[in-house]
C-alpha cells in the first residue's frame, strides 16, 4: 500500500503551501521584483541594441562587397578602382577618402572635414538638399552642420590651409561651395566638405582610397552564394594584395561599434543590479524566518511522528525553490510584457523603439534558474534553523518569529566585521594621494574601498538587533507624545529588534547606495564645473605671438561689439618661488565663465584683498601652506611677502600658479599691459559662437594686430563628459532605487505576516478601548519607523564611504554634501515604508476585540 503524496514531510509542505497561497504571495514577491528587474536589464540592452542596430547607418545598403588595402603596405589608387570597375560581375565601383583642412579667414582657428562621395547613385551616403554636387574642380558640399557654423551657402567661398608639398609652409586653397548636403551617416556630426573622389585627392594632395565600395548584381553572402565567392576572387586578382570583405559583415561591424558605447552603460547598470539582487535575497530571507516561525507548530508535530530534522530543511529548501521558480516565471513573464509595451508607448511621446520579436530563451531560462538559486540561498538558513524546532513546541502556541539571533556569537562576528572595514578604511585613508602624484593606483584603492564597505553592511546585519534599540530611543522621542498609538508603534517596533533589524538593514542598504551615489554625484559634479572653470574660462583667449604683451586697446575694442561680452584683460608673469620658477597672475577668479565656478580648498576666493594670494594644490602641497600662512615671492630681484587667502583643490586657470590682486603686481614692478585678453559670446549656440568669432576676426584685422601677429584661441564645448556623467549617474541611482522598491515590499510583506501574527495582540486593544483608527496609526507608523531606522543607519554609513570615495576617485574634488537630496530620499522614504503598511494597518484596524479569546492560528 502506497503511501499517499500528503503524508510526506515534503508532501505536508507543499500541501501547506497550497492551502495558504498568501504567503507564497509574501515569500515570493521581493524575489518575483529580482527576476523583473533582472530580465528587465536584458530586455533593456534588448531593446537598445534592436533600435540601434535598425536606426545606424554607416555603409550603405546597396554595397555588396568593401575591398581595403591588404598587410601587404600598398595603397589603392585609381589603377585599383579602375581594376576593379572592369572586374566582370562589378555593377558599380567608389573610392572613400577621409581628410580635413583648417579654414582660413578668421582670426580663431576653423576646421573642416573631408570625405569623398559620389553624391549620386545607389552607392552615395550623401543627400543634395541645395545647390548642386561638386562635378569639377574647385567645388565643394558642405553638410548642414558646416553650413549652419561657419554661415556657409550655394556660392560662398572657402579658404582651405593646405601644406606646401615640401612640407615647408602652407598654401591657401580657394574653393566654392556649390551645395549643401544631408549625410546618410549616423555619426556625421562634424563640418564636413564632400567631392567626388578624384577631384578630392586632387585637393588633398593624395591619390589613395581608404576604401573602395562595390556594388555587384549578385549576393552578397561570401560562405553560401558560389557566385559572390567567385567575383571576390576575381577582383583580388585584380587588385593583388586587397582584403575582400562583404558588405553585410562590414555594416554588422560598424553596428557592433555603434552600441558598444550603450553596452558599457548597461553593463555598469548590471553592476549594480546585483545589489538589487542581494536586497532581495535579505528580503526573502527575513520573511521565510518569519513563514516558518508561524508554522512552528507543524513543524514540531512533524518532528513528533518521526520527521528529521535534515529530511524537514531538505523539505523547506524544496518549498523555497518552488517558490522561487514560480517568482522566476512570473518575473520573466512580467519584464517581457512591459518590453513589448516600450516600443508602442515611446512612439506615442516622439521616439522611435525597436524591440525583439522573439523571447530571449537562454536568458529567460537563466533568469528562472537563477531566482530559483536566490531562494534556495535565502530558504536555507531559515530552513536549518526551523528544522531543528524540538517536538515539545506542538504544545505550544506559534512563536513570534524573534529568534535569538542575536546572541553573543553574532555580536563578535559583528565587531570582527566593524574592525576588519575601521582598519582597510583607514589604510585607504593613509594611503590618499596628495597633489601631483601620478603612481596612485585609484582601482585598488577603490577595491579597498568597496570592500570596506562590504564588512561594514555585514557588520551592520550582525549588529542589527543591538542597534535597533539604541537608535529607536534617539528617534522616537516625538512619537511618544503624540498618544497611544505612538507608543505602542514604537514598543512594537522595540519589541521584536530581530525583525526590525532585518527589515531595516534592506532599507539602509537602499538609503547607503542612493545617498553614496548623490553625494558623489554632487562632489564629482562641483569638480567638473571647477574643472571647467580651470580649462575654459572663457569662450577665447588672445594673447600675443611674439611679444610678452598685448596692446591696451585691444579689450576695450573687444568690448565694442556686442556680439562680445566680459571681455577680461590680465597680466601673468614669471617669478621665483624659493628656488623655482612659477606663474603668477591678476586675474580675477570670481570672473570666470558664468555658469561655472571655481571653489577653494582652504580659505576663500571672495573679495581678494591687497597682500594676499591665491595658490593652486600642487604649489600649496610643497610649500605646506593653508588660508592665513604667509608665502614669499620674488620678481626682479624684489622679494614680496602675501598672506594666502585661499589654496584651490587643483590647478589654475591657463597655467597660473598664484594669483594676487592688480594692485600687487604692479607693486612687484610689473608692467600695466596685459599679456592676455579674454572674452565670451554674447549669446548661447552655435549662432552667437559664429557671431563672436566674426567680432573677433574683425578685432585683429589690421596692420596693428594682423599677419598672425595676435592668436586667438577658442575654447570647444566641454558639456559632453559633463553630460555624460550626469547621464550614467542617474542610470545608477535610477536602478539603485530598485533597491529601494526591494526594501519597501519588504516593509510591507513583513507588516502583512506581523498583523496576521499579532492578531490576539490588535484584539486585545480593541477590548481595551483602542479605536480602529488608532490601531491603523499604529501599524502605519510602524511601518513609517522601519524607514527612519533603515535611513539614519543607511546615512551614518553612507555618508563617511562617500567621502572616501571621493577622496580616493579624484583627489582635487570637493566634497560636497547634497544635503537638501538626502533629506528628499530620507523623507521620500519614511512615506513610501509608511504606505507600504497601508493594507496590512487597514486589516489590523478592522481586528474584532473577540481575536482576543481565539487561538493564535
Amino acid at each position: 500500500m502506497s503511501t499517499p503524496w500528503r503524508a510526506t514531510v515534503l508532501g505536508s509542505q507543499v500541501a501547506e503551501l497550497l492551502r495558504r497561497p498568501g504567503r507564497f504571495t509574501a515569500t515570493g514577491l521581493s524575489l518575483l521584483i529580482a527576476a523583473f528587474v533582472v530580465f528587465g536589464a536584458v530586455m533593456a540592452q534588448q531593446i537598445v541594441t534592436a533600435t540601434v542596430v535598425e536606426k545606424f547607418r554607416g555603409t550603405p545598403e546597396t554595397v555588396s562587397l568593401v575591398v581595403t588595402p591588404g598587410g601587404d603596405g600598398k595603397d589603392l589608387g585609381e589603377a585599383g578602382l579602375r581594376a576593379v570597375r572592369r572586374t566582370p560581375g562589378v555593377t558599380e565601383a567608389v573610392g572613400r577618402m577621409e581628410g580635413g583642412s583648417p579654414l582660413d579667414g578668421s582670426a580663431v582657428e576653423r576646421y573642416l572635414g573631408l570625405s569623398a562621395d559620389p553624391g549620386t547613385g545607389a552607392l552615395a551616403k550623401v543627400r543634395l538638399l541645395d545647390g548642386t554636387y561638386p562635378g569639377g574642380p574647385g567645388l565643394l558640399a558642405v553638410n548642414t552642420q558646416a553650413a549652419r557654423e561657419y554661415g556657409l551657402a550655394p556660392g560662398s567661398s572657402l579658404t582651405l590651409l593646405r601644406p606646401e608639398p615640401d612640407g615647408e609652409g602652407t598654401r591657401r586653397v580657394t574653393v566654392e561651395v556649390s551645395g549643401v548636403v544631408r549625410s546618410t551617416a549616423t555619426n556625421d556630426a562634424e563640418p564636413t566638405g564632400y567631392a567626388p573622389g578624384p577631384e578630392l585627392g586632387r585637393l588633398l594632395g593624395v591619390s589613395a582610397y581608404s576604401r573602395i565600395d562595390v556594388r555587384t548584381d549578385v549576393g552578397t553572402d561570401l560562405r553560401t552564394d558560389g557566385r559572390v565567392a567567385e567575383l571576390t576572387e576575381r577582383i583580388r586578382q585584380a587588385v593583388p594584395g586587397a582584403l575582400v570583405r562583404s558588405g553585410d559583415a562590414v555594416r554588422k561591424e560598424e553596428a557592433r561599434e555603434a552600441v558598444a558605447e550603450a553596452k558599457d552603460t548597461l553593463e555598469l547598470v548590471t553592476v549594480f543590479l546585483v545589489v538589487a539582487v542581494g536586497a532581495a535575497v535579505l528580503v526573502a530571507t527575513s520573511t521565510f524566518r518569519i513563514v516558518f516561525a508561524r508554522r512552528v507548530r507543524q513543524l514540531a508535530l512533524l518532528r513528533a511522528i518521526g520527521a528529521t530534522s535534515r529530511r524537514l530543511a531538505a523539505a523547506l529548501v524544496v518549498e523555497g525553490a518552488v517558490v522561487g521558480l514560480l517568482a522566476g516565471v512570473a518575473g520573466v513573464l512580467a519584464a517581457w510584457g512591459c518590453g513589448r509595451l516600450v516600443p508602442p508607448v515611446a512612439g506615442r511621446f516622439g521616439h522611435e523603439l525597436f524591440a525583439p520579436s522573439r523571447l530571449p530563451p537562454a536568458e529567460a531560462v537563466l533568469t528562472v534558474l537563477g531566482t530559483g538559486l536566490l531562494a534556495v540561498l535565502a530558504v536555507l538558513a531559515p530552513s536549518l534553523t526551523a528544522s531543528r524546532v524540538s517536538p515539545l513546541h506542538a504544545l505550544r502556541s506559534a512563536a513570534s518569529g524573534e529568534g535569538a539571533g542575536s546572541g553573543v556569537g553574532r555580536t563578535l562576528l559583528g565587531l570582527l566585521c566593524a574592525a576588519g572595514a575601521a582598519l582597510l578604511a583607514r589604510q585607504q585613508y593613509s594611503g590618499l594621494p596628495q597633489p601631483g602624484d601620478t603612481g596612485y593606483d585609484r582601482f585598488g584603492a577603490l577595491t579597498g574601498v568597496v570592500l570596506s564597505g562590504g564588512l561594514a553592511f555585514l557588520a551592520l546585519i550582525a549588529l542589527g538587533p543591538r542597534l535597533v534599540r539604541p537608535v529607536l530611543s534617539a528617534v522616537a522621542v516625538p512619537l511618544r507624545r503624540t498618544g497611544a498609538a505612538g507608543r505602542l508603534a514604537v514598543a512594537g517596533v522595540g519589541g521584536a529588534p530581530g525583525r526590525a533589524a532585518s527589515v531595516s538593514v534592506v532599507v539602509a542598504l537602499g538609503v547607503c547606495l542612493v545617498g553614496s551615489a548623490l553625494t558623489c554625484l554632487a562632489s564629482l559634479n562641483a569638480y567638473e564645473r571647477y574643472r571647467q572653470a580651470v580649462e575654459a574660462p572663457a569662450d577665447f583667449r588672445l594673447y600675443a605671438r611674439d611679444s610678452e604683451t598685448l596692446d591696451r586697446s585691444l579689450a576695450a575694442d573687444l568690448a565694442s561689439h556686442p556680439e562680445l561680452s566680459d571681455v577680461t584683460a590680465f597680466r601673468a608673469v614669471e617669478v621665483v618661488e624659493g628656488t623655482r620658477g612659477a606663474t603668477i597672475s591678476d586675474l580675477d577668479l570670481g570672473g570666470v565663465r558664468s555658469g561655472v565656478s571655481l571653489t577653494a580648498r582652504t580659505g576663500s576666493l571672495d573679495h581678494l584683498e591687497p597682500g594676499h594670494v591665491v595658490v593652486d594644490a600642487d604649489h600649496a602641497h610643497r610649500l605646506g601652506v593653508r588660508a592665513g600662512d604667509r608665502v614669499t615671492l620674488t620678481y626682479g630681484g624684489r622679494p614680496v611677502q602675501l598672506t594666502v587667502a585661499a589654496t584651490l583643490p587643483g590647478a589654475g586657470p591657463y597655467g597660473g600658479n598664484f594669483f594676487v590682486p592688480a594692485a600687487d603686481l604692479t607693486r612687484l614692478g610689473v608692467d600695466a599691459a596685459p599679456t592676455a585678453v579674454t572674452a565670451d559670446a554674447s549669446e548661447d549656440g552655435v549662432r552667437g559662437r559664429t557671431r563672436a568669432q566674426r567680432a573677433v576676426t574683425d578685432t585683429l584685422t589690421g596692420p596693428e594686430r594682423g599677419e598672425g601677429r595676435v592668436i586667438a584661441e577658442a575654447a570647444g564645448g566641454r558639456a559632453g563628459e559633463s553630460d555624460d556623467l550626469e547621464t550614467t549617474a542617474t542610470t545608477v541611482i535610477l536602478v539603485l532605487g530598485l533597491t529601494v522598491l526591494v526594501a519597501v515590499v519588504g516593509v510591507a510583506t513583513t507588516a502583512g505576516l506581523t498583523v496576521v501574527e499579532r492578531g490576539r495582540e490588535f484584539g486585545l486593544l480593541r477590548a481595551l478601548g483602542l479605536s480602529g483608527a488608532a490601531v491603523h496609526r499604529m501599524v502605519t507608523v510602524e511601518c513609517a519607523l522601519y524607514g527612519v531606522l533603515g535611513g539614519v543607519l543607511g546615512l551614518a554609513l553612507g555618508v563617511p564611504y562617500s567621502w572616501l570615495v571621493v577622496r580616493v576617485a579624484q583627489t582635487s574634488a570637493p566634497f560636497s554634501v547634497p544635503a537638501g537630496q538626502l533629506a528628499a530620499v530620507f523623507a521620500a522614504l519614511v512615506l513610501l515604508t509608511a504606505a507600504a503598511g497601508t493594507l496590512p494597518a487597514l486589516s489590523a484596524s478592522r481586528t474584532s476585540p473577540t481575536v482576543a479569546v481565539a487561538r493564535s492560528e
